[in-house]
């Protein structure tokens, strides 16, 4: 690209970075891997330590802390050939790439960024003709790591073998790239008339799934490129996940949608951090969460209110929907399984809740109880 984004995966070439600090970070780097750019690293403010854009990329020892696992949602239950899986019936979810324009800190696959994983398939074959096997499947999502990371012709390859099946009628790129490296899109037109092409040369759409976290991430630069997919015919989207520290607040969530759904990317998803390792830091209360939600649901038009505020549980997407002075209300949005489809869910408030599991385990203790006391 003309604008040479250059990326950086080592600590010592962060130039905003001290070198005690440098040296303190490397046993976080070990553990977890490290990814940015240049671009971005101009978006911190490196005179504050808790800037929200530093939070995002640049490592903390806090993520030494032992909580949650690698795979917090067991995708590899629903991995059915190499980089595929189809957890829900007309989705199917292909990692096309192991590698992002930033390795954000709170990544709930940063498992696929250690040496000793191999759950991506650089060769998606198989994973098209099992799609080209399963008519049920109508949506494919593209991910990863992220898929604007690949050279064009390679993403137009797996487009074009998509293209081609009956029943697959949208496609999904999900990525951060016009968050992180917005050059990526406005120096490369060969990927605009890719996207042009999947939405009016065939009978299937494109949509662009984005990963805008912080509303400093939407600078001029990343408006344009918006700007020009959005001319491409490729309807864009924004999902993000609650982070403490980063998003977690009234102003910044309103601002971050009303500003998306203004330069027509209206917001899709809020997630609940999952409980990945390394990730504790970044987690946020759930009934917390939930009122600041409901709050900018109120200060924001029906556009941008129209958000879902979800969790990616092993057993489907969970709607986090509302709460009364005790109680809070659940709904699957998806379910793996058929019988909780559209299944409504009630529990006793759990103010310290970070997870779906965390008010399950306290009906289960509440059962053994009752079970021992009649015993």
């Amino acid at each position: 690209m003309k604008r040479k984004v250059k990326y950086i995966i080592n600590l010592d070439l962060v130039e905003g970075l001290a070198e005690k600090e440098k040296k303190e970070l490397k046993k976080v780097t070990d553990k977890f891997a490290f990814r940015t750019n240049n671009y971005y690293n101009s978006l911190i403010n490196w005179n504050d330590i808790d800037d929200p854009i530093r939070r995002i990329v640049i490592p903390t020892l806090e993520e030494l802390e032992v909580w949650g696992k690698l795979d917090a949602s067991n995708e590899s239950k629903y991995t059915k050939v190499h980089g595929l899986e189809h957890k829900y019936p007309d989705t199917a979810l292909l990692l096309v790439t192991d590698v992002c324009g930033i390795y954000c800190r709170f990544c709930f696959r940063k498992r696929l960024f250690m040496n000793d994983n191999d759950e991506v398939a650089r060769n998606v074959d198989e994973g098209i003709k099992y799609i080209k096997d399963h008519p049920e499947i109508n949506n494919v999502l593209l991910t990863g790591g992220d898929p604007l990371v690949l050279a064009t012709f390679k993403l137009e390859k797996i487009l074009r073998a998509l293209a081609e099946i009956p029943h697959v009628r949208i496609v999904r790129i999900g990525s951060k790239m016009l968050a992180v490296n917005p050059f990526r899109v406005l120096e490369d037109s060969s990927l605009l008339k890719l996207f042009e092409w999947f939405n009016t040369k065939t009978d299937k759409t494109l949509y662009l799934m984005n990963h805008f976290n912080h509303p400093r991430e939407i600078t001029q630069e990343a408006r344009n490129a918006v700007r020009l997919v959005r001319e491409t015919g490729t309807p864009l989207t924004n999902q993000t996940p609650i982070l403490r520290g980063i998003n977690d607040s009234v102003d910044t969530l309103q601002e971050l949608i009303e500003e998306l759904s203004f330069i027509g990317v209206p917001p899709y998803y809020f997630f609940q951090c999952r409980p990945t390792a390394g990730n504790k830091t970044y987690s946020t209360k759930i009934e917390e969460t939930l009122d600041i939600i409901e709050t900018v649901r109120l200060r924001v038009s029906g556009l941008a209110a129209r958000v879902r505020y979800v969790m990616s549980h092993e057993t489907g997407k969970i709607e986090i929907l509302g709460r009364t002075e005790n109680l809070i209300f659940f709904r699957y949005h998806r379910a793996a399984d058929p019988e909780n489809a559209g299944r409504f869910m009630i529990f006793k408030r759990n103010p310290s809740a970070h997870w779906f599991d965390d008010y399950t385990e306290l009906v289960e203790e509440y059962r053994v109880e009752m079970e021992e006391e009649y015993v």
